[in-house]
């Protein structure tokens, strides 16, 4: 599957629109405040590389629910709420089939 947040692809031609999709996913663990800032900020980026590569395959599942065989004009959105530890990551892009 390509990914892409361009809105073509490079030698590849769409070939149909098949509507806008969303990967979702949240964290429920506390990063929990820490003495060491470096330890709460190393904590915060693995959260947030994790909860992104589940929001990823969400959105992979999503389009090929759709039969694409690509997404393209993806945007990524993190959202957090500091005195909770909760992560947010949203992935919205178009499910396309190119050839």
């Amino acid at each position: 599957m390509i990914l892409t947040t361009t809105n073509t692809i490079e030698g590849h031609k769409i070939h149909d629109y098949l509507g806008i999709i969303t990967g979702v996913a949240v964290n429920r663990k506390q990063t929990g405040m820490s003495f060491s800032m470096k330890k709460y900020f190393d904590a915060l980026e693995s959260n947030i590389e994790s909860v992104k590569e589940i929001a990823f395959q969400d959105l992979k599942k999503n389009a090929t629910a759709l039969n694409a065989n690509a997404v393209v004009g993806i945007t990524i959105d993190v959202e957090t709420i500091a005195t909770s530890g909760i992560l947010m990551v949203s992935i919205t892009g178009t499910a396309v089939k190119v050839a």
